[in-house]
């Protein structure tokens, strides 16, 4: 990359002036931050160009998501590199800090929580295993929206992350491709087949933008992140429109066509907000496979596509890109010529699925009418799909009415889009493997019964080098000092710490780097929000998307109690205890907000009583990103992963904290699961109803929430606090959480694992009186979780769907 340290300041220098003409004396931080992306990425390019003949063609692996979680990348681009000291050192004899310049990046808006960081994960690791893997999705100019709490309740404002532009991406026009809505389809006889013309049609100009996802020590592999936007395919202004004094109808169409990549998940409780996403779907799917074709002929020279599944692969993240099916499809039969047998069988070899939830609102569907009005070829491919898939299910399932109603696609007025994916893919994955079993067994169990061949688990992980190695410095360097450097490129490595599982010193050492990355935290919260928090107490942490099942309200009601028990026994704190929250609440999720609002109004309560606010903090921390993740994942002590059993499908999370040393407090649900089997009862603390067990009471109704109630005082008297006083005058505020519980049925048995659920943290309140003990078991933890890297995971993948060829580690021989 840079021989020495005065090449690279040579070449930054070089890169300032020639951005605006400007010295460094003159450059704003922004200017300066720019000039170091552009350098880097002129250096990826060069050196991708003059190694180009050196890399053999592999299958291309195309990733399909509606989110990227991709985070800043100046400094993890940095280590992966390898030059973070000799930039820093360059950087400062030019008098620049490269903290400042990496306070300029704006973490991208193109992702919400866990679907969208395990696709980013997934991109860096097919990247690092030499995987030509790439990214499709939506380049949002607002993302999602950034998270503002005023006076205790979320407010969603505009995130403009491209207010300044974003360095990093590489605007492709040349490589635009024209997405067609709504319109009308004829049909003609030629040559003895039918033809169909898509007539009448909105068209709008999907526009590419480029940005690079790099491997970790080694350049020679750069892939590609390919995000969208939409664009007017007839110029920025109807001018006759406007030279008539119709100013608003002038602009209005381009603004319409614009909103396709404004926002992440735009509501919809309209129909404009539901046929916007169905847009954005579309849009994303169509430009996607687009360009995938038109890259496949020119790569390959070939005219057709009939080895297109031997040489392509497109893997669906959920089931927003299903339309991928149908699209792919037109593609082949109206552009292609192909006959329908021979398009599907393609199709199906092309395409994988994985599903990520078995919550049933999750489960997308959208109204034929709307299907037919915006997308009306697409409709009629997804008819056909149907009406062959039901006439082939008959012959096999004659007498079975319900496995053919279960599985059809249009039912109910709905396409299921579930259905479509399963029909149309040739793998379908879960992605824990609790997960993956409810899926076989209850969710799709109709589905399994004809395509049991389909299915697979493929549990997730993260990137450790980005969420271990860049996030967490100081342990890193104490990992590699123990064990040597092979950890970052191999994570299965980490289980040689084990051998310090008993060296005092050793587990002294992860003790201060802990406290050290607590301080780090602490500094963090009191510069943003004025709280002071003492980094010697326990760091409780929860931080994840605001929902029902991942029973964030369990939690508060758990620092009710430990309030209340502190006010009739001063003495029953153990110490002093932290708990932090984080997380986005959907904008028209009134539950959820409730919840945070909730969590504000228990900080408040705690902060301004003198009788425990030395012993109890709780902190909300605020619009919650990858950014602010990497602070906070290594400075948890408990990591809270406590949903309903059943109800999450893996997530990863829990796998980051295991990594950076934090001890699970957690149900046996998804990936938790295989967690406690890698860390051992002893090292993981585990209570509540199991998944089974939920799923037996769910098959009879339910449980009595009011039997809970009478029969635990504890229970009694902080479920009674949401609808009291006991919050100044709040409790009709909090009234709908009350009602969740005592009149819906309490759904995610928040009061059935309650006391279970303080029994365990109890337990922990102890242990961590002990801290040789507790330092060993974070210890036992970090070592284990090599597993759940994602460099594991995507291997899976190539290995079994995609079947396309990685490199392996090379290890120094002892």
């Amino acid at each position: 990359m840079f021989s020495d340290k005065d090449s690279f300041k040579q070449a930054y220098l070089t890169k300032l002036i020639e951005g605006d003409g400007i010295t460094p004396e003159e450059a704003s931080l922004w200017d300066k931050f720019s000039a170091l992306v552009i350098l880097l990425k002129d250096q990826m390019s060069q050196y991708r160009a003059n190694n180009r003949n050196s890399m053999s063609p592999g299958k291309q692996v195309y990733y399909f998501s509606m989110e990227f979680l991709i985070g800043k990348l100046l400094y993890n681009y940095l280590v992966n590199f390898q030059i973070e000291d000799l930039v820093r050192a360059g950087l400062s004899e030019l008098n620049i800090n490269l903290d400042e310049l990496l306070e300029q990046e704006a973490d991208p808006g193109l992702g919400n929580g866990g679907l969208g960081r395990l696709a980013a994960c997934f991109l860096d690791s097919m990247a690092f295993l030499g995987i030509e893997g790439h990214g499709n999705g939506i380049r949002y100019e607002y993302g999602l929206f950034e998270q503002k709490i005023v006076g205790g309740n979320q407010v969603e404002v505009a995130d403009s992350w491209l207010k300044n532009g974003y360095p990093w991406e590489m605007r492709k026009p040349n490589k635009a491709i024209i997405v067609k809505f709504k319109g009308n389809i004829r049909t003609a006889q030629t040559n003895g087949r039918i033809t169909f013309y898509h007539e009448n049609y909105e068209s709008v100009l999907a526009v590419p933008y480029d940005v690079p996802i790099v491997s970790y020590n080694n350049p020679l592999y750069i892939n590609n992140l390919r995000l969208w936007s939409a664009e007017t395919t007839c110029g920025e202004l109807d001018l006759a429109c406007f030279n008539r004094g119709e100013f608003n109808r002038a602009t209005s169409y381009k603004s319409e066509v614009e909103s396709i990549s404004y926002i992440l998940y735009p509501d919809d409780s309209s129909r404009a907000g539901r046929e916007l996403r169905l847009k954005q779907e579309y849009f994303s799917v169509a430009a996607g496979l687009g360009s995938i074709v038109r890259s496949y002929k020119k790569k390959n020279d070939l005219r057709s596509l009939h080895d297109f599944s031997r040489r392509v692969s497109v893997h669906i993240n959920d089931t927003h890109p299903v339309l991928c099916i149908p699209e792919l499809m037109r593609i082949l039969i109206d552009e292609e010529g192909m006959g329908w047998d021979e398009a599907w069988n393609i199709t199906v070899n092309t395409l994988s699925f994985t599903n990520h939830t078995i919550m049933p609102e999750a489960m997308e569907k959208w109204s034929i009418d709307l299907v037919k009005s915006l997308l009306p070829r697409i409709y009629l491919i997804i008819e056909e799909i149907d009406r062959r898939f039901k006439e082939d299910l008959t012959r096999r399932f004659l007498d079975d009415e319900e496995v053919i109603s279960n599985t059809q696609i249009l039912k109910d007025g709905y396409v299921r889009m579930a259905n479509l994916a399963i029909i149309g893919s040739s793998s379908v994955n879960g992605v824990a493997k609790l997960h993956t079993e409810i899926l076989k067994k209850e969710v799709f169990k109709d589905f399994y019964r004809i395509f049991g061949y389909k299915f697979n688990n493929k549990t997730n992980g993260i990137n450790h080098r980005r969420f271990l190695l860049a996030a967490n410095p100081k342990l890193s360097n104490l990992i590699t000092e123990g064990i040597g450097p092979i950890w970052k490129e191999d994570a299965g490595e980490l289980k040689k710490l084990l051998v310090f599982k008993d060296d005092s010193s050793f587990l002294e050492q992860l003790a201060i780097v802990k406290y050290e990355n607590k301080c780090r935290l602490a500094e963090k919260v009191k510069a943003k929000q004025g709280i002071i928090i003492d980094p010697l107490s326990i760091f409780d942490v929860q931080v994840k998307r605001i929902h029902a099942y991942k029973r964030q309200l369990l939690n508060v009601l758990k620092i009710m109690h430990l309030y209340n028990q502190a006010l009739k026994d001063p003495g029953s704190l153990t110490g002093s205890q932290t708990f932090i929250f984080g997380g986005k609440a959907a904008p028209g999720y009134h539950y959820a907000k409730t919840v945070i609002k909730l969590i504000h109004a228990l900080s408040q309560k705690i902060e301004h009583d003198p009788q425990v606010n030395q012993k109890l903090k709780v902190v909300f921390i605020e619009n919650f990103n990858v950014t602010q993740a990497e602070f906070i994942y290594p400075a948890a002590d408990i990591s809270e992963q406590i949903s309903t059993a059943s109800k999450e499908a893996s997530g990863t999370g829990n796998m980051k904290f295991m990594m950076n040393g934090a001890l699970t407090l957690g149900t046996l649900d998804g990936a938790n699961v295989e967690i406690n089997e890698a860390v051992g009862e002893d090292n993981s603390f585990i209570f509540g109803l199991t998944a089974e067990q939920v799923l037996n009471f769910n098959r009879h109704g339910g449980y009595t929430p009011w039997d809970e109630y009478h029969a635990n005082s504890d229970v009694q008297k902080c479920v009674d606090q949401l609808s009291s006083e006991f919050f100044d005058n709040m409790g009709e505020e909090f009234r709908v959480l009350y009602d969740s519980l005592m009149i819906y049925n309490d759904e995610f048995f928040v009061l059935k694992d309650f006391c279970p659920y303080i029994q365990m943290y109890e337990k922990l309140q102890k242990l961590y009186l002990n801290q040789e003990k507790w330092n060993r078991i974070s210890l036992v933890n970090i070592a284990e979780s090599g597993i759940f890297s994602s460099d594991r995971t995507i291997r899976e993948y190539a290995d079994r769907i995609w079947k396309s060829k990685y490199r392996t580690i090379n290890k120094p021989t002892s």
